[in-house]
């Protein structure tokens, strides 16, 4: 059997993320796995360019990849209190897609942030986004890397055992529900 294919999200523009490092460890300690990365670099959704353009490009190549993954790992930092307005302006636009690339999807869904809390209501919003697609969100343990940018060694692996311990449990509860 080919290896599954991993779509990680990043939440994130920054090429030095801690939310894409922290995927590049949740995707590690995934296994075996072909991992893709969603591009998020999207247009703002405007219903009128849409009548007038249709679906963007890049737009169709994020649920196509969506569709396509046999699960999707998702990190978001928390802006205001919430998810990134390029995560939530992602998942406007592939919502209006054809079809529900998300659905009956395994989901994980985790945090980086500076803040103390790690994202905690960032990732809680980020859920309730997701409810609408009815993918299969593994529920738990979660994921809330806290003072993120202290948390990665300059090879960009957790330095944390107890963090490690948590995502590595994550990602064998996502691996299982993909193989459910």
């Amino acid at each position: 059997m080919a290896d599954p294919v991993l779509l990680t999200i990043s939440g994130s523009l920054r090429r030095e993320a801690t939310n894409r490092k922290l995927l590049a460890e949740a995707a590690r300690v995934f296994g075996a796995a072909s991992v893709v990365e969603g591009d998020l670099n999207l247009p703002l959704y405007d219903g009128d360019a849409e009548a007038a353009e249709g679906i963007p490009a890049a737009v169709q190549a994020l649920a196509d990849q969506i569709a396509a993954a046999d699960a999707v790992a998702i990190s978001t930092p928390e802006y205001n209190k919430g998810p990134s307005g390029v995560l939530k302006n992602a998942l406007d636009w592939v919502s209006r897609t054809e079809g529900n690339p998300w659905a009956d999807k395994p989901v994980a869904v985790m945090s980086a942030a500076a803040g103390r809390a790690g994202g905690e209501r960032a990732q809680m919003i980020l859920r309730g986004f997701l409810v609408p697609f009815q993918p299969r969100l593994i529920t738990g343990p979660e994921v809330h890397l806290a003072g993120s940018s202290k948390e990665f060694s300059a090879e960009g692996r957790l330095t944390s055992e107890q963090y490690e311990a948590t995502l590595a449990k994550l990602m064998q509860k996502l691996r299982a529900e993909m193989l459910r």
